[in-house]
């Protein structure tokens, strides 16, 4: 089974993000922003990662590029998930080296099916 990480710092959308995917088969661990997320990743990195843009601490610019430049988990899967909705966000996202970027309010059909696309690899 798959393990995702996901990067949120609004309870809310975290706790909705998490209960998606793991109604969907996955297995789902939760950080609530940058810095927490790469404490968490250390030792035991996820398969894929679901990043919030806009957060305290490390803004999820900055954890993407952190492992992406990392060889341990360069080969992580980010999906950008943010109320950031602009084209020039999401170029700007895929820049920072996002695999996938889903902008909120999204149908949990999408974010579902980026996650399991991404995956697939």
């Amino acid at each position: 089974m798959s393990k995702v990480l996901v990067i949120e710092d609004s309870v809310t959308q975290r706790e909705m993000i998490a209960n998606l995917l793991r109604g969907s088969g996955l297995t789902v661990i939760e950080a609530t922003d940058g810095v927490e997320a790469l404490d968490k990743i250390q030792g035991n990195p996820p398969d894929l990662v679901v990043l919030d843009i806009v957060m305290p601490r490390m803004n999820g610019y900055e954890v993407c590029r952190r492992l992406k430049a990392d060889p341990k988990t360069q080969n992580v899967p980010v999906v950008m998930c943010s109320s950031k909705g602009e084209e020039f966000d999401r170029y700007w996202g895929m820049k920072q080296g996002a695999d996938a970027y889903v902008a909120k309010p999204f149908q949990p059909t999408e974010l579902v099916g980026t996650v399991k696309q991404m995956l697939r690899g």
